[in-house]
């Protein structure tokens, strides 16, 4: 096993405002989406029961992703908000 399947789920109550939830890390795709088959229907995930995709119209609903294992995912840095405003 080289990867994993990462899912989240997004839900945004506000326009500046993102709620990200961790739901599980899977060994296969088909583990991963068996979560969402069980978790689409509950509370809060069945305002956004789907798998979002690059054809999805909204980033809310559940984002499911491979990691590769023992490999850094953000290898160039990041700026903060704060910093972009400040003009850092």
């Amino acid at each position: 096993m080289n990867s994993v399947f990462v899912l989240q789920h997004l839900h945004s109550p506000t326009p500046d405002d993102e709620e990200v939830k961790l739901i599980g890390v899977y060994r296969t795709r088909e583990a991963a989406e068996a979560a969402v088959a069980r978790l689409k229907e509950l509370p809060g995930f069945r305002n956004h029961p789907h798998i979002v995709d690059e054809s999805s119209k909204s980033d809310e609903g559940f984002h499911l992703n491979e990691h590769q294992l023992d490999r850094d995912s953000w290898t160039e840095g990041f700026i903060s908000w704060a910093e972009a405003f400040e003009g850092k």
